[in-house]
């Protein structure tokens, strides 16, 4: 099983196939590993178990995050998937949530 699939409570699931939405939902982001502090941006794009994320630093796969929606909901421990420079000395990061399903759409006020 790769990095992108997982057993779930009804069998296997793969987190790449699985529908995304674009949406900007303002979040603070925070490493459980890196003393860095945390930063309050936004998602790019979400789905049930996973959300693309602007940072303005550069994540390592597989470090963990913390993801707080700023609606006020229960913070949303994630698992950095990939790290991808963006332009303005930002990155784009793939967090999944393995073992959480998000319903964004009571985060975005959509």
């Amino acid at each position: 099983m790769n990095d992108a699939q997982h057993k779930g409570p009804k069998g296997l699931f793969d987190a790449r196939r699985e529908e995304r939405l674009p949406a900007s939902v303002p979040i603070y982001l925070v490493s459980l590993e890196e003393p860095r502090g945390s930063e309050r941006t936004s998602t790019e794009n979400v789905s049930y178990h996973g959300a693309r994320v602007i940072s303005k630093w550069s994540w390592q796969s597989g470090e963990e995050s913390i993801i707080t929606p700023l609606t006020g909901e229960v913070p949303l421990v994630g698992r950095v998937i990939y790290c991808l420079p963006k332009a303005g000395d930002r990155f784009s990061i793939g967090v999944e949530f393995p073992n959480r399903r998000v319903k964004w759409d009571e985060h975005s006020g959509a």
